[in-house]
């Protein structure tokens, strides 16, 4: 699990203290290679030196041939050589910073650039193993177009779609995602033809080409990567917004309806991304969590809701870390909530790695989701967010914050719950019985050892009818159920 950020300034200061145990740090091309073929990796030294003593990991973000879709970390010789490295063209017909995925001497250049910090990283950091995961590039997208519009990429598109897609599709007809099912069944599932005959004559396809452009290109580069040293890779992608037409949004990117080209395309990366700055996160992590696709949040707007939504995406989808954005920057009741939270998370890390994935389950809460159910073997649990009951006067207020907790069932009548702001209550699957609690104890985990503070009963357990976190404190507690006649 990797409760962790990536830096956007220069203060590290309260990072250990926010409880992080990985950061994720941005690595410029311009910087590592300011002439070609000459690299200085200080900077990188710098990092992998800083982290270590300060027993934290790094995950480096590779920026490369693009960055948030444009080209603006390639060094000056690369920029300054436009006929060498060519660009893309806008939607008025004019040249943008946006280098294009078929410029193989701007590929073979990366592929260089990048297999040498990895050969570095290598050679100074095995022993420790202070990097643990790479991004290669970032936030991949097409702008103002959908696809690129060059002549020779038109060529391309007006060309039979490859033999490896076409195969991969066939192979794969009942699993892939339906947004590019669609597209395909609606030609008939066509197994020859171009990109049109295909995929049929719309944006859509436009989107589909250039993401198998794109995953191709930076396939490549990772695999150069891994040829010097072969720790995890992944992909992130700026999010579209609904109704948002591909070329308005960063597009082709590792974005869901695209899932099974990059799949398909590139197939060294190991994960693909979501960056979160908009609200809708369950929506999205369902998305992201299709085709067997291990969910890992690089990137999330820090605010107040960050809590929930960790100990939520942790334990509903067993996501392998969470990352706010920029969270050295934050004021004092963010910092408190996700302090509190990873503090809960790490604690319970031990039993979060050790459980079967259908003995743990997460939730998130607010105004619009007040109550949700989950099952665990012979019980189920009706979660509630603690302003329902309207103990702590918040219930009529018009904003709910969003609270959240994640659960782990570690026998058939024993879990143990973290989180803040819920109340569960409990019922009995088969309903010729009763549920009921037979304890309720919190306390905290010190060296992996369990430490009883309080055993919670009566008021604490409102007689036995419930298990309570109050909003705005974190706990974890070991509850036993029991169920009678």
């Amino acid at each position: 699990m990797i409760f962790s950020q990536p830096i956007s300034g220069r203060d590290r200061s309260k990072l250990k203290v926010l409880n992080l145990n990985t950061v994720l740090m941005p690595v410029y091309w311009e910087l590592i290679e300011p002439e070609e073929n000459n690299f200085d990796f200080s900077l990188v030294d710098g990092l992998i030196t800083d982290a270590s003593a300060n027993n934290l990991h790094l995950i480096l973000l590779w920026f490369g041939t693009w960055k948030n879709s444009m080209s603006c970390y390639v060094p000056a010789w690369i920029k300054k050589d436009y006929k060498r490295f060519p660009r893309t063209i806008d939607k008025n017909g004019k040249a943008q910073e946006i280098i294009s995925a078929l410029s193989k001497e701007t590929l073979d250049a990366d592929c260089k650039a990048f297999a040498a910090l990895m050969k570095h990283i290598k050679e100074i950091d095995t022993a420790k193993q202070t990097v643990i995961m790479v991004q290669v590039e970032n936030e991949v997208g097409m702008l103002s177009t959908a696809k690129e519009t060059t002549p020779d990429v038109l060529k391309l598109f007006n060309s039979n779609v490859p033999d490896d897609l076409m195969q991969y599709l066939q192979n794969n007809k009942d699993d892939i995602v339906p947004e590019l099912k669609n597209s395909w069944s609606e030609q008939e599932y066509k197994t020859t033809g171009t990109w049109e005959e295909v995929f049929g004559k719309s944006v859509s396809t436009d989107e589909i080409f250039q993401a198998y452009c794109y995953a191709k290109y930076v396939d490549k580069v990772a695999a150069a990567g891994k040829a010097e040293y072969n720790i995890p890779m992944y992909v992130n992608a700026a999010l579209n917004r609904p109704n948002v037409l591909p070329g308005d949004y960063p597009s082709a990117g590792p974005l869901p309806q695209v899932m099974d080209i990059w799949k398909m395309a590139a197939p060294h990366i190991d994960i693909l991304s979501p960056d979160f700055y908009n609200p809708d996160t369950k929506y999205w992590c369902d998305l992201y969590t299709r085709r067997n696709n291990t969910l890992f949040i690089p990137e999330i707007r820090f605010d107040s809701s960050d809590g929930a939504k960790a100990f939520f995406t942790l334990g509903h989808y067993h996501s392998l870390g969470f990352s706010p954005f920029a969270i050295e920057k934050g004021g004092d009741e963010v910092d408190t909530i996700l302090k509190n939270t990873y503090n809960i998370l790490q604690q319970l890390a031990p039993i979060i790695l050790s459980s079967e994935p259908s003995k743990m389950n997460g939730v998130l809460l607010d105004k619009k989701n007040m109550i949700d159910t989950i099952s665990f073997g012979n019980y189920l649990f009706k979660i509630s967010h603690d302003n329902i009951l309207g103990w702590n006067g918040h219930k009529n207020d018009s904003l709910w914050d969003a609270v959240g907790g994640i659960i782990i069932q570690t026998a058939d009548d024993e879990f143990w719950v973290g989180g803040s702001g819920i109340v569960i209550n409990f019922l009995s699957v088969d309903t010729t019985y009763k549920a009921g609690i037979l304890s309720i104890d919190n306390g905290s985990f010190k060296n992996n050892e369990w430490q009883l503070l309080l055993r919670l009963n009566g008021d604490e357990d409102h007689q036995g009818r419930h298990l309570r976190i109050p909003l705005n404190e974190w706990d974890i507690q070991h509850l036993k159920l029991y169920r009678y006649k």
